[in-house]
């Protein structure tokens, strides 16, 4: 700078004008993505977008499978193609995946395809505060091992149903696993999913404030780390919600009949903890059968929140029956704000058993 007779005093001005400049820039940009940042520890990774920038998903695919996933945005829509078969099964795997608000980010599977894997490798959480969209009845499996924030523009488009989790990689019996880490060949996973593996120290968190819902008779799952419902709504009219997480290494069962998906969790390992709170509500009523699963090293139900499960108003038969709601916390259960519920019966004009509310701590 001194060879161009460029002064301390003027290189000082300029840097000071550039450090302004640049504060300001980052300022406007964190007043923009301010909400995204829900849980520590995730990392933003460029999730975040500026106003008016015209872009409506963040989702870029990696190139680690025999037939790597294929990204055409178009608009406000993000066509995602391609991806490996194995049997019925579909596996994707991106980079980075987030959806930004009024985006969708449809998976353009094929109508024979039974369960969509998709796998998110880079180091970013994922942001999803549009739409989800599949086609027919295929279940939707996410897994970031970095994080899933659902905003509160969140929705689902999908005929099955959906699994969200901060696991490392997905097992299928004795054929293998598809992992976020190790890139091996899913083409010979052709048989149901068994199992969610945990390899960290502390899996990261899956937040909640949209409205997710799943098809009558689906499941829907959130399989953290922790788990938070700040003002969400998750429904599976008479299907199953289940949430929960590991706080260490250890493997989740995975059992699936029918699409009501059911998890079991390992004896002697530290779970997440589960909240609800600021009005979030999770249903599973209807016709009968809906039925509510929270695995939890401590689970809080506050601020207005509530579970719901049973026969519906106006709905049921002689004979139905409905789920139960089944709470296990290794540590303890919350309920003392004198305003949320967990609800469990027969509605005025429904026909039909209410389930049982089960509570273990």
């Amino acid at each position: 700078m001194r060879e161009l007779g460029v002064g301390d005093a003027t290189i000082e001005l300029y840097f000071t004008e550039l450090q302004t400049i640049m504060s300001r820039i980052t300022r406007n940009w964190w007043r923009r993505c301010w909400k995204w940042v829900l849980v520590s520890g995730l990392t933003l990774g460029g999730a975040c977008a500026s106003e008016g920038d015209g872009a409506w998903a963040q989702i870029k695919p990696d190139i680690t499978l025999p037939q790597n996933s294929i990204v055409m945005p178009q608009g406000s829509l993000t066509r995602i193609q391609g991806g490996t078969r194995a049997g019925t099964n579909l596996f994707h795997s991106f980079t980075q995946f987030s959806v930004l608000t009024g985006g969708t980010a449809f998976f353009n599977n094929a109508p024979d395809v039974r369960n969509i894997f998709s796998r998110v490798t880079g180091g970013s959480a994922s942001f999803i505060n549009g739409t989800l969209q599949a086609n027919g009845t295929a279940n939707l499996f996410l897994f970031n091992p970095n994080g899933i924030i659902f905003g509160q523009n969140a929705h689902l488009n999908i005929g099955g149903s959906f699994v969200a989790t901060t696991a490392n990689g997905i097992g299928f019996g004795n054929q293998g696993f598809f992992s976020a880490a190790f890139f091996n060949n899913p083409s010979v996973l052709t048989v149901e999913p068994s199992a969610f593996l945990f390899n960290q120290i502390a899996a990261q968190s899956i937040n909640h404030q949209g409205s997710l819902q799943v098809p009558t008779g689906q499941s829907l799952l959130l399989l953290g780390g922790n788990v938070t419902l700040d003002g969400g709504v998750l429904t599976a009219l008479e299907g199953r919600v289940e949430l929960g997480g590991l706080a260490a290494p250890g493997t989740v069962g995975l059992d699936n009949a029918n699409n009501i998906f059911h998890l079991s969790f390992p004896n002697g390992v530290n779970r997440g903890d589960v909240l609800l709170t600021n009005g979030s509500n999770v249903y599973v009523n209807g016709g009968g059968g809906g039925s509510i699963g929270i695995n939890a090293q401590n689970f809080t139900l506050k601020g207005s929140s509530n579970l719901f499960a049973g026969i519906a108003p106006n709905s049921g038969a002689d004979g139905r029956l409905a789920g139960n709601i089944d709470i296990n916390a290794i540590g303890t259960v919350n309920l003392n704000d004198g305003m949320s519920f967990i609800v469990n019966r027969v509605y005025p004009g429904a026909i039909g058993n209410g389930g049982d509310i089960n509570i273990a701590a």
